[in-house]
């Protein structure tokens, strides 16, 4: 496999007007943590972190669970969805950079473009090996990979032509940011 050595330039994220990211990918991917390191690196930057809503349902909380999620369950994710997009927007209206984590595959993807429709919308896919999702699960204490490795298939043909799909296998962190910042603007935004 040939590396790119090369230096990159990461764009600076001061100079780019405020958008809403929205990073997606199988659990144990990475999202939360590339996430929360995204938005810190805006001048007014938000981390809105999905699984955080759903532990807000105190009582009745129906996680879903495969292959598919429950009535009940299939509800609250859309509960979920909504209101994460409806924070972002309220953020994004007051000058933010907001940057989402969640898993958002296939149609539930129309939640987000329904809510944000007429606002700067860009998606990433972190797509690791299933390999470094594996050993990533090893080191957590919550076993993701075994319920939810399955989900990597349908990522990759129900979100194969949309945003900005990063390998992050073997990359640190902060490298995964600065390929974000780097290619988003230009590959990553969402037509709603």
């Amino acid at each position: 496999m040939w590396l790119d050595t090369r230096p990159t330039m990461t764009r600076d994220p001061g100079t780019h007007p405020p958008a809403i990211i929205l990073i997606t990918g199988i659990p144990g991917a990475g999202k939360t943590t590339v996430a929360r390191a995204l938005a810190a690196r805006f001048p007014r930057g938000v981390h809105i972190e999905g699984d955080a809503l759903q532990q807000m349902i105190v009582s009745g909380r129906v996680w879903p669970e495969p292959p598919a999620p429950s009535a009940e369950a299939a509800d609250q994710l859309h509960l979920r969805y909504r209101n994460e997009a409806l924070l972002a927007r309220s953020f994004f209206e007051a000058g933010f950079h907001v940057v989402l984590d969640d898993i958002v595959i296939g149609g539930w993807l129309d939640i987000h473009r329904e809510v944000l429709a007429g606002l700067p919308l860009y998606v990433v896919v972190l797509a690791p090996s299933l390999e470094s999702v594996k050993a990533r699960n090893a080191g957590r204490d919550k076993d993701v990979f075994d319920t939810w490795g399955y989900l990597d298939r349908d990522l990759r043909e129900q979100m194969q032509v949309l945003g900005l799909w990063i390998d992050s296998t073997g990359q640190a962190v902060e490298e995964t940011v600065d390929e974000i910042l780097e290619r988003v603007w230009d590959v990553g935004k969402l037509t709603l």
